[in-house]
């Protein structure tokens, strides 16, 4: 049996635990030792019968009030003196009473209020309270310590299905450090081995990736370099080759300003004339030779004048004078010769003469192998003798040379360079 708490009243009625009580039998003698008897050593009074059956009290938390010492002959207990209130008095008023004579604290089954712990009923043993004086410091640490880092439950195999899950067989802080969201790790915390590894991975590109990066910057290639042959084509070559057209017109025109005489024959690709189309503002240089690379892609007017599609000069008294040009690109002379209509002048001009021709007929479309519309007297064209003609060919329809597009025309008029410019130009 446990002994009770000195700094508790005696659960017997008594003010103290060595102090004896009515009934109670006598301490035996104390025999002399011959050094005075230690009091924490000294032994307890023997308990009656009642004592010993009796249960422990639970302890309210509420403090006894303090009682004068009970006299020889007093009863354990004082009776309990009834309120002064009656019956019809207001609920819960009590009449004042005697501290000397109040009861005893009720002992209740709730448990005790805050700050004492609940009395547990099998032991009495000494209980340390937080906050008190003579506090453990070893308790207050491990009160006070970070809780553990948590650990896979189950076996050996749950923690390797749990490693295996974390990307590597590492457990234990490591792996939890490792298996870290990146917002957790400290930043200058070198990576590991498998992170290193990790992240190298994720940096690598994947072979799909390499493959559709190269067919997407096949793609980009090949649309840049379709809009640069474009672009060359329907405006640089336009560019330039009005340049060229428009030295060789200068250089023709100041030859006969200066008085130099034409040869009467011209090598191919070499400048004789200037064709002007009033009605488009057009005005270039026409050479001997339909070679594309020396005469039609510098924007100049090529004459047909080498075997088998030699045709007439202008000045010739009878004969068919055949013209080609590009219609669309390099300069693009004959773009829109297809709105010419029958009446529409078309002017040769050369170092003496001013030529005038008529448009009379054309034929929209027709085989690029048909080359009996240079003949002297072109089927199809309305002629139907020999006569001073004129024939503009150029490819249709536009932007391809599929086919080719055909005009005609009579000489009206054959004026002289010494009295100006005939009618045709001056409107």
């Amino acid at each position: 049996m446990t002994a009770l708490r000195p700094e508790r009243e005696d659960v017997y009625g008594g003010g103290s635990p060595y102090e004896p009580s009515a009934g109670a039998r006598p301490h035996p003698p104390v025999r002399p030792t011959g050094r005075p008897a230690d009091p924490p050593t000294a032994p307890l009074p023997p308990l009656t019968d009642d004592a010993r059956t009796a249960p422990l009290p639970r302890v309210t938390g509420e403090p006894t009030p303090a009682r004068p010492p009970r006299a020889a002959g007093e009863p354990r207990t004082a009776p309990r003196r009834p309120a002064t209130a009656g019956r019809g008095s207001a609920p819960g008023a009590r009449a004042a009473e005697d501290p000397a004579t109040a009861p005893m604290p009720r002992v209740t089954d709730e448990p005790p209020a805050a700050p004492f712990p609940a009395v547990d009923d099998e032991t009495m043993a000494l209980r340390v309270v937080p906050g008190r004086a003579g506090e453990s410091v070893g308790a207050s640490a491990a009160s006070s310590a970070p809780a553990a880092a948590p650990v896979t439950p189950g076996g050996r195999a749950a923690r390797r299905k749990a490693a295996k899950r974390r990307g590597g067989r590492r457990t234990g802080a490591g792996a939890r450090t490792a298996s870290a969201p990146p917002a957790e790790r400290d930043p200058q915390r070198p990576l590991t081995r498998v992170e290193a590894r990790r992240q190298a991975r994720l940096r690598k590109p994947s072979p799909a990736t390499l493959a559709s990066r190269a067919i997407g910057e096949l793609f980009i290639t090949t649309g840049v370099l379709m809009l640069l042959f474009v672009t060359y084509q329907l405006w640089w070559t336009n560019v330039r080759a009005h340049a060229q057209a428009g030295s060789a017109t200068h250089r023709l025109q100041d030859d006969w300003a200066s008085g130099k005489r034409s040869p009467g024959v011209f090598e191919p690709g070499q400048g004789f004339a200037i064709l002007h189309i009033p009605k488009l503002d057009v005005v270039a240089p026409i050479a001997e030779g339909i070679s594309n690379k020396r005469v039609l892609d510098k924007g100049m007017v090529g004459h047909y004048g080498e075997a088998p599609l030699k045709t007439a000069m202008p000045q010739d008294k009878t004969g068919n004078f055949g013209l080609a040009a590009h219609r669309n690109t390099h300069g693009e002379p004959f773009r829109y010769v297809n709105r010419l209509t029958p009446g529409d002048a078309l002017v040769v001009e050369t170092q003496d003469t001013y030529f005038v021709y008529e448009v009379t007929s054309s034929l929209p479309v027709t085989s690029p192998s048909n080359i009996s519309v240079l003949d002297p007297v072109p089927p199809g064209s309305g002629f139907t003798r020999p006569g001073r003609y004129i024939t503009l060919t150029t490819c249709t329809p536009e932007f391809t040379s599929k086919y080719r597009l055909i005009v005609w025309g009579k000489m009206v008029q054959e004026r002289p360079r010494a009295k100006g410019k005939p009618d045709a130009l001056i409107e």
